[in-house]
């Protein structure tokens, strides 16, 4: 599309923010091709190393002197290509200097499109960003970019990379309650598998996939929505080893008493100010033993659940791609402050379009598993969740191998010329 007369072409800067997936680097190529086939309305197209601190240090990588086939191939490759960070700006109403070194740097290197991909958190930023610009009468076209295993923003219908980790851990819960069922009679009893998710309990939701009948495995789940009590559960888990011979349970880190005390409160904040949490499998596991003295098992998913490209939904790496394209068109089109979203159509068969959403109606908030989507007992998921979740793991995407391994790519990550004297610390 040819550029507007009188209107200068500007350069587009793109950054990984929080926990990378197996897909979000298939935004970043996303991003990347489409803006590099609109050079005429986008000039050189820039990324963060490390993100946004990428940003604010003025280490930029110049994302265009990267081969084809390696923006190509970063949509099989897991991790954050160009780096990520769990970095929080700090509040805007407090502390604008950061916000303003954004903006210095932008201008610098003349960049007018910020592409943010991320979670909550980032989609606040990426507005606040917008605003500060606007009010610095530097306008900048801010783009959020939908990431997150806990599948856990509003106003769309999944987030990319959930779709992904639900696979590998339906995948994973299947494989290992076979495993323990025939070991059962003479050795383990229960299995413990940890999943992420601080508040929503999506991740924990799809190890019920895993299952079909009525007494399959997994025999419990955790949620985060769901307050937990020790003397029911240990009920439950009893009761199933008396009738199938061993108990297969998924946890969710974010598992919490009626009061919202988490079970794995780890007594620490991260970067972004969350409870530190890990360690709910064990303590899950022990608790079992200790009460009913059964032999057990417990495995943590951490980093492998969101870096298993190697089984990736095929549907999750399309919809990642999708985003990624659908944000340099939303700005090319006129839009700001958005964020593109996933709209359902129909879910048998699975249809499903690029819709978008102001920013404001995105950020810190957080889409939780509904009641309905849960049994009555509080351990299982129902048909409805069932019904969404399933189209959300289809189709596998392969990635290249070699040697047996999988062949992912990594950037050369050529470095921008710094034009501000001013160094910034983080």
């Amino acid at each position: 599309m040819p550029a507007k007369k009188g209107l200068p072409k500007k350069n587009a800067f793109y950054a990984q923010s929080g926990g990378v997936t197996a897909v979000i680097n298939a935004s970043a190529a996303g991003v990347i091709e489409t803006a590099l086939r609109n050079s005429r309305r986008i000039g050189r197209v820039y990324a963060g190393r490390d993100g946004i601190i990428g940003a604010l240090t003025e280490d930029l990588i110049d994302a265009g002197r990267e081969s084809r086939a390696t923006i190509k191939g970063l949509r099989h490759t897991p991790g954050g290509a160009f780096g990520s960070a769990r970095f929080k700006l700090k509040s805007l109403e407090k502390n604008r200097a950061e916000y303003e070194r954004l903006i210095e740097v932008f201008r610098a290197h003349d960049i007018g499109y910020f592409f943010y991909n991320g979670g909550n958190d980032s989609m606040d930023t990426a507005l606040k960003v917008s605003q500060v610009g606007e009010s610095l009468g530097y306008p900048l076209t801010c783009i959020g970019i939908p990431k997150t295993v806990d599948n856990d923003l509003p106003h769309t219908d999944c987030c990319p990379g959930f779709g992904s980790v639900a696979k590998y851990v339906a995948v994973s819960t299947r494989e290992a309650a076979l495993d323990v069922a025939s070991m059962a009679r003479t050795s383990t009893k229960v299995f413990v598998l940890e999943v992420m998710g601080r508040h929503a309990g999506w991740i924990a939701a799809a190890g019920g996939l895993a299952g079909r009948r009525a007494g399959d495995p997994p025999h419990i789940i955790l949620f985060p929505e769901i307050p937990f009590e020790q003397e029911r559960f240990l009920a439950k888990v009893r009761q199933c080893v008396s009738d199938y011979g061993y108990c297969v349970i998924v946890v969710s880190e974010g598992t919490a008493t009626a009061d919202g005390r988490f079970l794995a409160d780890a007594g620490t904040k991260d970067a972004f100010g969350h409870t530190q949490l890990g360690g709910v499998g064990p303590l899950v596991a022990n608790m079992v033993r200790d009460a009913l003295g059964y032999k057990f098992h417990w495995a943590v998913a951490d980093y492998l659940q969101r870096a298993a490209r190697h089984i990736a939904s095929k549907v999750d790496v399309q919809q990642a791609y999708a985003v990624g394209k659908a944000a340099v068109e939303l700005a090319l089109a006129g839009h700001n402050a958005v964020m593109p979203t996933i709209v359902r159509r129909s879910s048998r068969p699975y249809r499903w379009m690029i819709g978008s959403v102001p920013l404001a109606e995105v950020a810190n908030l957080e889409k939780k598993v509904p009641r309905e989507f849960i049994t009555e007992d509080g351990f299982g998921i129902t048909g409805p969740c069932r019904r969404y979740l399933e189209p959300l793991i289809a189709g596998e995407d392969y990635p290249p191998y070699r040697n047996g391994l999988p062949e992912y790519v990594q950037i050369r990550g050529v470095p921008v010329k710094r034009r501000l004297a001013t160094p910034f610390e983080v």
